[in-house]
């Protein structure tokens, strides 16, 4: 027995000893192998990261501003990634997927990416990250340039705003650099608008003021001249060939007596029109060319044809990407003193020739 132990013995001990070779062997082997993969690791993360500049380097700051400016008026949605809703992060992600740039989801590990940029050296297509809730990053944009950001607020949706405007300007708590985008020598204006024809454009008059609903604050417009809510809302309904019979609308100003009821109830139905808080309508009040702008691209879900167009009154209004699709179109040229006229009511004769030039699209 003391002989078969002495063999057990010897047995264990070399297969220990076998044990420790193959581990130091191992270990030996491990640094060999992994000092080389590190570093070609090291190689191809560098590799990615040099395609990613050079696929931003060939995008436009044309190409970012027309790509964000498609989505403008489009609702808050919290965790929307879609054009039936964004919220912030979803929204600039979007964005830079259009434009074939990766972006990662949230807010939060957004501004992880990339590099910081003071706020003097901003340019456009850097991402702007605001602290709204006292807790830190909490929400991000799109930097445009001249002080103006692109984001998803949510009380109004998809917009554009002042970086330093009295709300966001003390919320800024810094920049990052994603990508870089080619500035172009100029800048796609449009020069001298023809008129449209064969509408006479009307002259810039002083009108009541109209809040967002379009209930009129002040003297009575002469609707033989302007175009109502309703009649608008009947137009669009008509030329797309919507079912406008009389009907319940919701609004407790507009009976299904009404002669536009039904023109009005498939108009809200589709989210095209709304009333105010109040549950109104208010169908006799007149609409804005800038309004009806909105409402066209929405009804007619125009998109941006080619560069983004300009006039002179429409680059810091909040209804410039949809005036600009318009242009692009060829349904609105301007008016005759180079401007758009955002805040002149919508002539009736002007509607029946926005209406025209949108027939010839369908």
């Amino acid at each position: 027995m003391d002989f078969f132990m002495v063999i057990l013995y010897k047995k264990k001990k070399e297969t220990q000893e076998s044990w420790k070779e193959q581990i130091i062997h191992m270990s030996s082997l491990k640094k060999k192998v992994l000092i080389p993969v590190f570093a070609t690791a090291m190689f191809v993360s560098g590799l990615g990261q040099s395609q990613q500049t050079a696929e931003a380097s060939s995008v436009t700051v044309n190409q970012l501003t027309n790509e964000a400016y498609k989505y403008i008026g489009i609702k808050y949605k919290y965790g929307g990634t879609t054009t039936k809703g964004f919220d912030c992060s979803g929204y600039v992600q979007y964005v830079f997927k259009k434009l074939g740039l990766k972006l990662s989801r949230t807010t939060s590990t957004q501004y992880r990416e990339g590099t910081s940029v003071a706020k003097k050296n901003l340019q456009p297509g850097d991402l702007v990250f605001f602290n709204t809730t006292g807790r830190g990053v909490s929400h991000v944009g799109i930097y445009l340039g001249n002080n103006k950001f692109i984001h998803s607020g949510v009380s109004r949706g998809i917009q554009v705003v002042g970086l330093n405007d009295s709300y966001w300007g003390k919320r800024y708590i810094g920049a990052r650099r994603v990508a870089t985008f080619v500035t172009e020598p100029t800048a796609p204006v449009v020069e001298q608008p023809v008129v449209e024809q064969p509408v006479v454009e009307e002259p810039v008059v002083t009108v009541p003021e109209v809040v967002a609903t379009g209930e009129v604050k002040g003297d009575e417009i002469d609707l033989t001249r302007y175009a109502s809510r309703a009649v608008v809302a009947e137009e669009i309904a008509k030329a797309l060939g919507l079912d406008t019979t009389a009907r319940e609308t919701g609004f407790i100003d507009v009976p299904a007596s009404h002669p536009q009821s039904g023109a009005i109830a498939v108009m809200h139905e589709l989210g095209i029109f709304s009333g105010n808080e109040e549950g109104r309508f208010n169908p006799s009040s007149p609409i804005t060319r800038s309004q009806i702008a909105k409402v066209l691209v929405n009804a007619f879900d125009l998109n941006q044809q080619g560069d983004y167009l300009t006039f002179p009154d429409t680059a810091d209004h909040w209804s410039a990407g949809s005036v600009s699709i318009l242009a692009s179109n060829g349904i609105t040229n301007g008016k005759q003193d180079g401007t758009f006229g955002i805040n002149d009511y919508l002539a009736n004769r002007q509607l029946t020739t926005f209406m025209e030039r949108l027939n010839t699209l369908q």
